[in-house]
């Protein structure tokens, strides 16, 4: 299950280079510099996250599993609640969006210290 990974990262990477190309040539004479420094860095952290669960899917064999699938779910979780958040209060300017990108950051920390513990004991 944990080379899963390997695909939703490919995959959420996929669509992270695609928001950021919308972001560069469609949204650049959109949104004001403020509101597009936000958008550019959910695609930041996206791309990030994604290739970090590319990098959970290739350690399933190396480490615990189990663990490994956890820091997974919460890079994914994260790019949801982090990354989606910023998008929507980038697009939208809904302000109120911005207290769920906090979550979104707990839960990517989360994935890192969850990695961290699966390296420390391996299979």
């Amino acid at each position: 299950m944990v080379h899963r990974f390997v695909a939703w990262g490919a995959i959420l990477a996929g669509l992270g280079v695609a928001a950021g190309a919308f972001g560069a040539h469609g949204l650049k004479s959109i949104l004001s510099p403020d509101r597009l420094a936000v958008y550019e860095t959910a695609v930041r952290y996206h791309l990030y996250h994604a290739l970090a669960m590319v990098v959970v899917g290739c350690l399933g064999d190396r480490c615990r599993a189990d663990r490994v699938g956890i820091a997974g779910r919460l890079f994914m979780v994260g790019i949801l609640l982090f990354s989606g958040s910023l998008y929507l209060l980038a697009l939208s300017g809904v302000r109120w969006l911005g207290a769920i990108t906090p979550l979104g950051g707990a839960a990517f920390l989360g994935g890192w210290a969850t990695l961290a513990w699966a390296a420390m004991k391996r299979n």
